[in-house]
């Protein structure tokens, strides 16, 4: 079996093949195929560069969050060129519930800057929210910004290593921002950060497929008057007294509770299609706390063609709920953060 796996006439080939190799040379014993099997399944070569999953190994949990501004997902995008008051990252949040998004262009991404953003651009505007989602980021997971949140009784809430679909909420957002940026620039030199106000104003008042109602109207109410109402006005400028203005918006704000009822019932019907369709291709993969694994390697740097694509070995230290588990070295040293099912 060496010979024929990893000897002058070898390549690491998989069990199978390795079994139907040796019985074409003649040889042959009871158990052929277990032997080969387990042989190849201890192969460390094999196994730290097998293939990378590509198929989920557990089902998808849909975050929903229960009224407007209790949880927040929060994101980095950048760099960019550098643009007004030296800026060159931009720091975006948004709101589970209503899809509302807030972005600040800074200069750097510190913890002291992550720090003024939640306070000016979420706390003062709607709120002390229950929970902040955001990555294993230095700014976001320093010690002054987790202090400054207990303090106000924020909880925050880090996704896996490696594993950006659970903020995939901030993501998206990124992704809005980023596509909108591309659109509306014509050219690399052009002053990005003066796009960032119409950006949010467009995506504010445009109806979202999710909730099927736009931002703005989920967080004040009613319907913002666009400038495109102004010339030539549209009907209800031209028509609406104040009196019956008044009165529309009272009625608005008595049917601003049942639209966002509406909304969320909606949300969640939609990611449960998502979810029926996400589960058609999940393979189950389960660790139990002892067992030893090998885990994707870190950084952008990860050794060029020839690297392995796993490294290790760890060992599972405590398994979560939802395929989170937190690993340890062999000699017992426990990596931060929780690894999700990218391990084998």
């Amino acid at each position: 079996m060496n010979e024929v796996h990893e000897g002058s006439c070898g390549s690491h080939i998989g069990s199978r093949a390795l079994a139907g190799k040796i019985l074409r040379a003649g040889f042959y014993w009871p158990d052929i195929h277990d032997d080969t099997a387990m042989y190849v399944r201890n192969c460390d070569k094999c196994q730290r560069h097998a293939n990378l999953h590509h198929v989920p190994g557990e089902p998808l949990k849909s975050v929903l969050s229960p009224w407007p501004f209790f949880m927040w997902g929060v994101d980095i995008v950048g760099p960019f060129p550098v643009g007004y008051k030296q800026a060159r990252w931009i720091i975006v949040a948004v709101d589970y519930f209503t899809k509302w998004i807030e972005a600040e262009p800074v200069s750097s991404i510190s913890a002291e800057q992550v720090k003024i953003f939640y306070w000016k651009k979420i706390i003062c505007r709607f709120g002390l929210p229950k929970y902040i989602v955001s990555d294993n980021g230095t700014q976001f997971a320093s010690e002054k910004v987790v202090e400054f949140c207990q303090s106000k009784g924020i909880k925050n809430t880090f996704i896996s290593v490696e594993h950006p679909q659970a903020n995939g909420q901030a993501e998206s957002a990124n992704k809005v921002i980023l596509r909108a940026l591309k659109r509306r620039l014509d050219s690399k030199g052009e002053a990005w950060v003066a796009h960032i106000s119409p950006i949010l104003w467009s995506y504010h008042t445009t109806p979202q497929s999710s909730t099927g109602e736009a931002p703005f109207t989920m967080v004040y109410g009613s319907d913002a008057m666009i400038p495109v109402e102004i010339n030539p006005p549209s009907w209800r400028r031209e028509t609406t007294t104040q009196e019956e203005n008044n009165r529309a918006l009272e009625e608005n704000l008595d049917m601003i509770e049942e639209r966002r009822e509406r909304a969320h019932f909606r949300e969640f019907a939609i990611k449960q299609r998502a979810a029926r369709r996400y589960n058609t291709r999940v393979k189950q993969r389960s660790f139990q706390e002892g067992d030893l694994v090998l885990k994707r390697p870190m950084g952008k740097d990860k050794g060029g063609k020839f690297a392995a694509n796993w490294e290790g070995p760890f060992r599972v230290q405590e398994a979560f709920e939802g395929g989170a588990y937190r690993l340890e070295t062999m000699e017992g040293k426990v990596l931060p953060r929780t690894w999700n099912k990218k391990i084998q």
